[in-house]
């Protein structure tokens, strides 16, 4: 069997960044891709301002004890250009305004009399005190953002700072996803015997679109080979990865192994992991005919685990970087903490385990009580994934290595 990492490896390795771009208003680009670097034309701020309100003075203005009361010659709102501050007075100044020609230091409302049109200084500042200097924040033809960002929210401040209008980004990661057995109901329709409802569509649906992808979704192909192979065909078309789940073991009814084999090419491996283990990946071909999708002849196929917990946690860990990679992020890997585990678990796996835990009060990890592959409430009731490491159990006070969902669903 493969290690985690070996799988995780061989998928990147064959993930190439999609190549369309396009241009899109900046208010429109939370979760895009950049695919080109963000450089400032001007400095931030443009120019020194005061960090608070008070009083902008020449500090040389103060020479003794006596003289500290001065005449206030200007009044200066953030927004408005002022004077030049003349020798042996004072401009009242408001946070964010613009610093006067000719003043070296702020002092601040609360430690200053005013009287009339005159203040008096009770505070000696040194040159520079509260005054944030032009590009302070960012410097004229600076990288802000470098190609491959994942536009947060702050990001998109950040580049509207700069006076950026539009965005150049990688377009979204066009996904096909389908499910197969003759099993699955959809809510809202009789449950007949024998048959499930299909949470695997909710859960993967909302994944896929949680990473900003251009999802198209095949529903539920029934369990035959044909059929099978004519959905595969139609989905490699237009998309960069056909995602299924479910249908790739050796039964009489899985077909999907067998008809991506016959329009492409399947790898099936076996993870060390649970829950999870099962693993198909491989590609489809695409007719002579191409779409916009990729240059490639080829779309990727991945195929999950049906068991919901299994499905869920495989995509997170080997779905989930390879379509940021293909979006053109080169960090994908989900940042893990270190926390102390207040539980045993005698028993050790020797596969890779990743346990369903959540954080308590006390900073500890909790696990679910039962883990289970079908348990889908444990992903609901969790915070994220212990990785525990084959043949290892976990004695109470422990630290593991836990991997927030917080990190995997972003």
């Amino acid at each position: 069997m493969l290690s985690t990492a070996e799988a995780l490896a061989t998928l990147l390795s064959a993930a190439s960044p999609i190549t369309g771009t396009e241009s899109i208003p900046t208010l429109d680009a939370l979760n895009r891709v950049l695919s080109a670097d963000v450089i400032s034309p001007l400095d931030v701020p443009p120019m020194n301002t005061s960090s608070m309100d008070g009083y902008a003075i020449r500090t040389e203005d103060l020479t003794t004890d006596d003289n500290r009361r001065l005449p206030v010659s200007q009044r200066i709102p953030a927004g408005h250009a002022p004077e030049p501050l003349k020798p042996g007075t004072a401009a009242r100044i408001f946070t964010g305004a613009t610093v006067p020609p000719g003043a070296d230091a702020i002092v601040m409302q609360e430690q200053t009399e005013a009287a009339g049109n005159e203040v008096t200084i009770l505070h000696s500042p040194a040159p520079g005190e509260w005054i944030t200097a032009q590009g302070a924040d960012i410097r004229n033809g600076s990288i802000i953002l470098p190609a491959g960002t994942r536009l947060t929210p702050q990001a998109l401040g950040l580049a509207a700072s700069v006076g950026c209008a539009e965005l150049q980004v990688r377009r979204r990661v066009k996904i096909a996803v389908f499910f197969t057995g003759d099993e699955l109901t959809m809510p809202g329709e009789p449950l007949k015997p024998g048959a499930i409802y299909n949470s695997n569509r909710f859960t993967l649906r909302g994944l896929l679109e949680k990473l900003g992808c251009d999802v198209t979704d095949y529903g539920i192909v029934p369990d035959k080979l044909d059929a099978t192979r004519a959905t595969l065909r139609e989905a490699a078309q237009a998309h960069d990865l056909i995602l299924t789940c479910g249908g790739v073991s050796v039964g009489e009814e899985d077909h999907v192994k067998p008809a991506v084999e016959a329009e492409g090419r399947l790898s099936m491996w076996q993870i060390a992991m649970k829950p999870g283990k099962p693993l198909a990946f491989g590609a489809v071909r695409r007719a002579a005919q191409q779409t916009d999708a990729a240059t490639s002849d080829e779309t990727f196929f991945i195929g999950l685990p049906g068991n919901p917990v299994s499905s869920f946690v495989t995509f997170l860990l080997f779905v989930r970087p390879f379509v940021l990679r293909l979006a053109g992020m080169q960090t994908v890997a989900p940042r893990a903490l270190s926390l102390r585990a207040d539980f045993t678990q005698n028993k050790a796996d020797r596969r890779n385990e990743f346990l369903r835990a959540r954080i308590n009060a006390a900073g500890g990890l909790d696990l679910f009580p039962n883990q289970s592959s079908a348990v889908l409430t444990s992903t609901v009731w969790g915070d994220g994934l212990i990785d525990n490491p084959p043949n290892h159990a976990i004695s109470v006070g422990e630290t593991v290595r836990f991997i927030p969902f917080s990190e995997l669903l972003n």
